[in-house]
C-alpha cells in the first residue's frame, strides 16, 4: 500500500538505487507511474507494505518500507528487485551495480566506476569535502542525515 513518504518512519528500511546515467523528465514520470503501480499491490505473504518512494536528480529511485506494520520478507525484496531490473531493461540503464560511485561536482551530479573515483581521489579532482551519496543508508533517519555527505564522513573516505 502507498502511502506518502513524509508519512513513513524514521526507522522506516530503505533501499536506493542509483542510475548510472541521467534519466529524462519524461522517463522519470513513467517511472513515477509505474513505482506507485508497484508499492500498490507490493505484499509480503499477502499481507501489503506500507511502502513509498523518492525519485531524486533524475538519477535516484529510493524505496521505503514501514517494517513496524509489515516487515519485507525474500520474496517481497526479489518482486521489488525485479522491478527495478525490469526498468533497468526497459530504459538501458544499470540501477544494481554497487561498485559505482555517484557524486557532486559543482552543481552536475557525476557517476563514475569505483575504480575512476579512486584516481580523482589520486589526482585531487575530488577531496574529502566532495558531496557522495551514501547509498549504504539503512533507514529514513539514516538518508535524511547521512545520505549527502563529505566523502570524509562515508564510505568512501577509506581512498583519502
Amino acid at each position: 500500500m502507498y502511502v506518502p513518504f513524509e508519512n513513513l518512519p524514521e526507522e522506516s528500511k530503505i533501499w536506493i538505487y542509483q542510475s548510472n546515467r541521467k534519466f529524462s523528465d519524461a522517463e522519470f514520470s513513467e517511472i513515477e507511474t509505474a513505482l506507485q503501480s508497484f508499492l500498490e499491490s507490493w505484499a509480503a505473504h499477502g499481507t501489503s507494505l506500507e511502502s513509498s518512494y523518492q525519485l531524486k536528480y533524475n538519477r535516484f529511485i529510493i524505496i521505503a518500507v514501514n517494517q513496524d506494520v509489515q516487515a519485507a520478507t525474500g520474496c517481497s525484496i526479489d518482486s521489488s528487485v525485479e522491478f527495478i531490473q525490469s526498468l533497468e531493461q526497459k530504459y538501458t540503464v544499470d540501477l544494481l551495480d554497487k561498485m559505482n560511485v555517484t557524486f557532486k561536482l559543482g552543481e552536475h551530479i557525476a557517476h563514475k566506476p569505483l575504480i575512476d573515483f579512486k584516481k580523482m581521489v589520486k589526482d585531487k579532482a575530488v577531496t574529502e569535502n566532495t558531496i557522495v551519496f551514501n547509498n549504504l543508508v539503512n533507514n529514513i533517519e539514516e538518508y535524511n542525515e547521512s545520505w549527502e555527505v563529505p566523502a570524509i564522513d562515508s564510505w568512501h573516505s577509506r581512498f583519502f
